[in-house]
């Protein structure tokens, strides 16, 4: 690859036409600090299509070859002054840089923007904390959230443990391992903001390759010695007389670690624990199951007859890589999904994107920026509510257009099958539910000869196979189980006891509830990643949420170290405010209307699970606790 292009010259216009350019102009006045290059006429006009992005940002052909001329001449100037190193301009032209790029951006937001593309906005301040003698983290999990909890206690100095249940990092992508496991947001957000990731080879990466990238943090960062694999947590016990945690953990062999604990961070997630469906004989099947995240390499599935319950996002992924292969698939569809068409899907990025990634300085982090902008507000209209609109099936007039494009879409891709028609197209609002990602492979699935979708209920497991409600008997081997996650059932399977011998999982019942998804009254120095309400729908970025939350969990390290105190909680009343606001703006999304049940809901019905107001929001809330909000002693 590194022999067919250059910064020069016809190598230069081969990897300029395989270039992203609103994202490579901007890398480029940046580097150079010549913003005459961001002309007017090029800035990216149509962001966020109704289905999918506009290519190239909306440029059409003749302002693309504008774009590539003038970045043509600056890599050229660039490299024929010997490619000096990137200039820093000031904070004002870094805002027209982010403008011409974002569009309107307010200079408040310029910290968060400079977080996402890994820079500081000026020169930093030693980030080491005065830790007083003795203080101690535990950090539950080495999963994503887990280890950039690591990432930064080891940068501020602050002395910690991560235990990790399995024998490697990576949470959900070292657990889920079937067929077809892939990241349905884009691998360059679904990666830190200190780490971005310079060896990624698809627009969606596999699965495989998002479990070698965390492991390459663990390893790069020196973050394993800090880590005890094999090794499950079992209890949190809160000490009053010196407010300390006293930490219970088991080993395989069952030894039992005991250990005090100034902190806790919690980064078990949401989506760990599998969801197995209560299905009468299922003892008497005499065939193998298994979840789709506790998937069987063991036993192959050529010539089998599969059953596969449930089309959520696993089995979804799993349906398009096994379907080819087996004897015959039978799916059980309650509901069906939205699925949002996306050619890129499986595709590999243009090798002269990569090279110009590697050759030319602060493009990865430009082109990173780009993909967090367009998904940090960019969709969140399709799923706002529009309370005068009373339209089955959507929420409002955005809603409804989105709603018609990705009709007409399926109408298209089921052509000639108004079975499959019938039942794929979902009666509920877009992004009420998770909206899938798929190139073409689900619905050549789903046409093939030998896979036939069921709508009627499971109602119970048969010796070889499973019966539905209206009696149908289907025949099979293996079933597969894509039955989603206790997502709602959070610190599944940990004792917690806090103030006063509280217990937490008595205490939240049917509705877990934390203050910015984080801290929870009674149980102090607690904090939970990935907690109740920081789930992701339409804005924003998993990777983006847990960095901004434990950054928060490090200032509230600041404040106590600083002020010599040990222990702080938030108050009840902080509590209810909080879920005041977050209750009334889940209300106003699809994902909160009533009448749709979906892991985003509490068995109460609450939202329990989404983030539903602004990015901006939760990034301004988790730059330093509140006192207002917080006992602290």
């Amino acid at each position: 690859m590194t022999g067919e292009y250059s910064l020069r010259g016809e190598g230069l216009r081969q990897v300029l036409a395989e270039a992203e350019l609103p994202p490579l102009l901007a890398a480029l006045a940046h580097l150079t600090d010549d913003l005459s290059i961001l002309e007017p006429g090029l800035r990216p006009h149509d962001v966020s299509q109704v289905i999918g992005v506009a290519p190239q940002g909306g440029l059409g052909p003749a302002e693309q070859d504008r774009a590539r001329q003038l970045a043509g001449d600056v890599i050229t100037r660039w490299a024929d002054a010997g490619c000096p190193p990137p200039a820093r301009p000031a904070p004002d032209r870094m805002l027209e840089i982010m403008r011409f790029l974002a569009g309107p951006v307010d200079a408040g937001q310029l910290p968060l923007l400079y977080h996402q593309l890994g820079i500081r906005e000026e020169v930093e301040d030693d980030p080491r904390l005065d830790v007083p003698d003795g203080f101690l983290v535990v950090v539950i999990g080495a999963g994503m959230s887990g280890l950039a909890a690591a990432y930064h206690l080891r940068r501020a100095g602050v002395p910690f443990v991560v235990f990790e249940r399995n024998d490697d990092v990576g949470g959900v992508w070292l657990e889920n391992t079937y067929p077809g496991v892939r990241l349905d947001t884009s691998n360059f957000c679904y990666s830190y903001s200190y780490a971005q990731g310079e060896g990624w080879e698809d627009y969606y990466s596999p699965g495989p390759a998002v479990a070698r990238y965390l492991t390459d943090v663990s390893r790069d960062f020196g973050l394993r010695e800090a880590i005890r694999f094999g090794t499950r947590v079992e209890s949190l016990t809160f000490d009053e007389s010196d407010s300390t945690w006293l930490v219970e953990a088991a080993g395989r062999d069952g030894a039992i670690t005991r250990l005090r604990a100034n902190a806790v961070i919690s980064a078990v997630g949401q989506l760990n624990n599998p969801r197995y469906p209560d299905i009468p004989g299922l003892d008497a099947f005499g065939g193998r199951s298994w979840h789709t995240a506790r998937w069987n390499h063991e036993v192959p599935l050529a010539g089998e007859r599969v059953a596969v319950v449930g089309t959520g996002a696993s089995a979804f992924q799993v349906i398009g890589q096994i379907a080819p292969e087996v004897e015959s698939l039978t799916i059980f569809q309650r509901t069906p999904p939205w699925v949002m068409p996306t050619p890129t899907y499986t595709r590999k990025l243009k090798p002269g994107l990569r090279w110009l990634f590697r050759a030319l300085p602060l493009y990865q982090q430009w082109y990173r920026f780009n993909q967090f902008w367009i998904n940090v507000e960019g969709r969140r209209r399709f799923a706002l509510v529009d309370p005068g609109w009373h339209q089955p099936g959507s929420v409002s007039a955005d809603s409804q257009e989105l709603r018609k494009a990705l009709e007409e879409r399926l109408g298209e891709t089921y052509a000639g099958r108004p079975d499959l028609l019938a039942k794929m197209t979902p009666d509920y609002p877009p992004y009420a539910k998770r909206m899938l990602r798929d190139d073409g492979s689900w619905a050549s699935a789903l046409k093939q000869d030998n896979v036939e979708v069921v709508t009627d209920e499971v109602a119970e497991a048969y010796e070889g196979g499973l019966r539905t409600a209206g009696g149908a008997e289907y025949p099979a081997d293996v079933i597969i189980f894509g039955t989603g996650f206790t997502a709602s059932d959070f610190l599944h399977g940990i004792r917690v006891r806090g103030r006063d011998g509280a217990d937490l999982h008595e205490r939240w019942g049917e509705d877990p509830r934390a203050l910015g998804g984080i801290t929870v009254p009674g149980f102090p120095n607690l904090f939970l990643l990935y907690g109740p309400n920081t789930n992701l729908v339409v804005n924003g970025s998993i990777v983006f949420f847990s960095e901004a939350e434990v950054e928060f969990v490090l200032s509230c390290l600041r404040h106590l170290f600083e002020h010599r105190l040990s222990a702080l909680e938030p108050t009840e009343e902080a509590l209810r405010e909080f879920y005041d606001r977050v209750d009334a703006a889940s209300a106003r999304m699809a994902f909160g209307v009533e009448g749709v049940s979906s892991w985003y809901k509490s068995a109460s019905g609450r939202v329990t699970q989404n983030w539903p107001l602004s990015t901006l929001e939760f990034w301004e809330g988790t730059r330093a606790p509140d006192r207002a909000r917080y006992r602290m002693w």
